[in-house]
C-alpha cells in the first residue's frame, strides 16, 4: 500500500525542481544586477519558494494517483450508463464545481477585486467562470455523444468572443482572454479531462483520440465569452446608472 502510495514520487520532486530552479536563476540574476533586494527579504522569498516546491510536490502526486484515476473511473460508469444523454447535465455540474476547487482561479478573482479595488466582484466573476467551465464540459459530452467535430463550436465561439470585445471595454476583454488560459489549471486539465476520456472510451461509437480530446480547448474559450457577457452586464448597469443621475 505505501510503495503504491509514493510509486512515482521522485519523479514529481524532479518535475517539479525543474520547474522552479529557472525562476531561482532569473530571480538571483535579478536581484545582482537590478534589485539589489535585503537579506531578508531574499530569505522570505526563498522560504516562499520552498513552500511552493512542496505544495507543488504534493499536489501534483496527489493528482497523479488520485484525481486522474478518480476521474477515469467516474467517466467509465457515466459512459455505462443505460441512458447516456444524462452525462450531459452531469458534465455541466461536474464542471462547475470543480472551477471552484481550480488554485488559480481563486488567485486570478483575488487579483481582479484587488486592482479593481472591488468594483468587479471576486464571487461574481468566479460564477461567470464556473458557468463558462460548465457550459464546455456539457458542450464536450454533446460532442461524445454526437460525434459533431470541434470546429463546429471553436470557430463559431471565437466569432462571438471577437464580436463581443466590440462592445465590451478593454478591461473585460483582457480579464476574459486571462480568464481562458487560467481555468486550463491543474484541477480541469487532470479530473476533467479523465472523466471526459473515460465516458468516450464506453460510449458507444465515440472514439477518445477523437471526442475526448479537445475538452481543454472548449474550457478554454467558455469563459472567455462568459466573462465578455459579465463585462456586457456591467457596461449597461453603468450607463443606467449615469441615465439615473443625469435625469
Amino acid at each position: 500500500m505505501i510503495n503504491l502510495i509514493f510509486d512515482g514520487f521522485l519523479e514529481v520532486m524532479y518535475d517539479s525542481l525543474n520547474a522552479l530552479i529557472p525562476l531561482l536563476i532569473i530571480l538571483f540574476f535579478l536581484h545582482f544586477l537590478f534589485l539589489k533586494l535585503s537579506i531578508d527579504m531574499l530569505i522570505q522569498i526563498i522560504k516562499g519558494i520552498l513552500f511552493a516546491f512542496f505544495g507543488l510536490v504534493l499536489f501534483l502526486h496527489g493528482v497523479n494517483i488520485s484525481f486522474i484515476n478518480t476521474g477515469y473511473m467516474t467517466g467509465e460508469v457515466l459512459g455505462t450508463l443505460k441512458n447516456n444523454w444524462i452525462i450531459v447535465p452531469i458534465g455541466f455540474v461536474l464542471g462547475f464545481i470543480v472551477t471552484f476547487a481550480e488554485p488559480a482561479v481563486k488567485i486570478l478573482n483575488n487579483e481582479i477585486e484587488k486592482i479593481t479595488t472591488g468594483y468587479i466582484n471576486k464571487r461574481i466573476v468566479l460564477m461567470f467562470l464556473s458557468l463558462g467551465v460548465a457550459f464546455s464540459v456539457a458542450l464536450s459530452m454533446v460532442r461524445i455523444l454526437t460525434g459533431i467535430s470541434l470546429w463546429y463550436f471553436l470557430v463559431p465561439g471565437y466569432l462571438i468572443a471577437l464580436i463581443l470585445t466590440k462592445f465590451v471595454g478593454p478591461l473585460f476583454v483582457a480579464i476574459a482572454f486571462d480568464a481562458g488560459g487560467v481555468v486550463t489549471g491543474p484541477m480541469i486539465a487532470t479530473f476533467l479531462l479523465a472523466v471526459i476520456l473515460g465516458v468516450s472510451k464506453f460510449v458507444e461509437g465515440s472514439d477518445p483520440l477523437i471526442d475526448g480530446f479537445g475538452m481543454i480547448a472548449m474550457v478554454s474559450l467558455m469563459p472567455i465569452i462568459s466573462i465578455l457577457v459579465l463585462g456586457l452586464i456591467y457596461e449597461r448597469s453603468n450607463n443606467k446608472e449615469v441615465y439615473v443621475d443625469e435625469k
